[in-house]
């Protein structure tokens, strides 16, 4: 096998690994959205305290948006809103449920690891009980000067067994905010075990951030 050969036939075998990884977590996400009553979640917590920080018009993203409850919250503004998911079936479900809502929203069934959002294509994007580091530079250069992050998602120091196990979806302390450094910090929120336990914010963290 000569050299150009053998980098071909590596290439092939690294897109196919690539491909089976996807249709196996786009799989797994389908048969639990599949087998889940259509109970349509509320926006997370980060959208319902800091909504006030949304800009009147712009762009927005719920990414890896899950049945959308951030995607059906930012639609009933005035901004013009996509939600993208690696599940064909929690697309299906929104885009049902947004249009007997008669809210416009612009879904896409998109691997956001693989295809993570282009730079200053949005004004606001939103990220909830979702984690992977690397994207978090890409989500930084895909907001607009002036445009919000809006992130929430689970921390290894927890009160209860809420959220995942698998430390690489757990955010370690203060991690948001060395993820999000180039951002202009607007709100955080991350209380841990401080204190009386049973009030307050726990076993998440959020952050609100802006770009200059």
């Amino acid at each position: 096998m000569t050299y150009y050969r053998k980098i071909k036939h590596l290439l092939t075998i690294q897109n196919n690994s690539t491909g089976n990884r996807l249709s196996e977590i786009s799989e797994k996400w389908d048969q639990r959205y599949h087998s889940a009553p259509d109970n349509f979640p509320e926006e997370s917590r980060v959208l319902q305290d800091f909504a006030h920080l949304l800009p009147e018009q712009g762009d927005a993203l719920d990414l890896a948006c899950g049945l959308g409850g951030n995607a059906l919250f930012l639609a009933s503004t005035k901004l013009s809103v996509q939600a993208w998911d690696i599940s064909n079936v929690a697309i299906n479900k929104l885009n049902a449920h947004a249009l007997s809502k008669k809210l416009g929203i612009q879904t896409r069934v998109r691997d956001v690891i693989t295809l993570p959002p282009q730079a200053k294509t949005f004004d606001v994007i939103i990220v909830s009980y979702f984690l992977h580091r690397p994207l978090a530079k890409f989500l930084c250069d895909a907001l607009r000067p002036g445009g919000v992050l809006f992130y929430q998602t689970y921390t290894r120091s927890k009160i209860s067994n809420e959220g995942p196990s698998n430390p690489d979806f757990l955010l370690s302390e203060n991690e948001l905010l060395d993820l999000f450094s180039d951002l202009h910090i607007l709100a955080y929120r991350e209380e841990g075990k401080t204190g009386n336990i049973k009030k307050g914010l726990r076993n998440e963290a959020l952050f609100v951030g802006k770009k200059s």
